[in-house]
């Protein structure tokens, strides 16, 4: 490839990355704005679901997000009723993020979210397994 080549908008792996990355989330939108949450939250409301309780740092590794992006979500989840922050009794320098009975109940409201976003983007489930395993090989990296 000429160098010329390689600074073109269609051979760059990260701009149809990144746009479909951008088209997916907007899916979203509608149904989580019906439960009052944003993407990133919907994420971290994920995570939470499955854990119960993380501490933030290990929340941040799982979401690839720093503590600038997690810290003002987090107190809105809070203020929302969601979660509770407290600092470890073991260490006190960690903070930990537990869900509520009222984000456990969300829960119910979220879960046909993937099936309805799911439906609006057409890939077989073959490609979806293949993007879905290629997509962590790089984030894995």
């Amino acid at each position: 490839m000429q160098s010329d080549d390689m600074l073109k908008l269609d051979n760059q792996l990260c701009f149809p990355l990144y746009a479909a990355s951008r088209e997916i989330i907007k899916l979203y939108h509608e149904p989580l704005s019906k439960i009052g949450l944003t993407y990133t939250q919907y994420i971290t409301m994920m995570v939470l679901w499955e854990e119960k309780r993380i501490n933030v740092k290990d929340l941040g590794k799982r979401l690839f997000l720093d503590s600038g992006t997690l810290t003002p979500l987090l107190k809105v989840l809070e203020k929302d009723g969601y979660i509770t922050r407290t600092r470890s009794k073991e260490d006190e320098r960690v903070l930990v993020v537990e869900l509520t009975k009222e984000g456990a109940q969300l829960k119910k409201k979220a879960s046909n979210i993937p099936l309805e976003v799911g439906q609006c983007i057409q890939l077989s489930v073959d490609d979806a397994k293949e993007l879905y395993r290629l997509l962590y090989l790089i984030l894995n990296r």
